[in-house]
């Protein structure tokens, strides 16, 4: 067995990590309707019905609080709350579909309470972030385009 004495490791640059996360703070914009409407949600407690429940209020309020304050009127590249997208997930496909505040049971929508809603929202066309999955791993959101509906 190989024993080493903590007296003798290496110090300094050996064990500076080799990848650093970029900061999530600011990559995020937020209109103010779109602010208002994820605070009526979490207050009204919306998410007990959605999957994880505790899990996309965490979310919802972390991106509360790491994201930026958007420009009035929004830019027409913002993903806010009733935009039609178009994005791409780690498995290479691309689908469409309309970011809605409340949970709706309609094709072609992605509620607001779904980690892809929670994630999308804020983000600008063309931004790539990470997406947790509902099976608790971890893929890639990219945003090919933002439409008004």
């Amino acid at each position: 067995m190989h024993s080493t004495n903590s007296a003798h490791q290496p110090t300094g640059d050996a064990y500076r990590p080799t990848f650093k996360c970029p900061s999530l703070k600011g990559r995020f914009q937020l209109t103010r309707a779109d602010r208002i409407g994820v605070e009526r949600l979490l207050n009204l407690g919306l998410t007990a019905e959605c999957p994880n429940p505790a899990l996309i209020e965490g979310f919802l309020r972390h991106k509360l609080r790491l994201a930026r304050p958007a420009p009035e009127p929004a830019p027409s590249n913002l993903v806010t709350v009733g935009k039609h997208l178009t994005f791409m997930t780690s498995d290479g496909k691309t689908c469409e579909g309309i970011l809605a505040l409340a949970p709706i049971e309609k094709e072609g929508c992605i509620p607001l309470t779904s980690f892809l809603g929670a994630t999308m929202l804020g983000m600008h066309k063309m931004q790539k972030m990470p997406l947790l999955r509902e099976d608790g791993w971890i893929g890639t959101l990219v945003v090919l385009d933002v439409r008004k509906t």
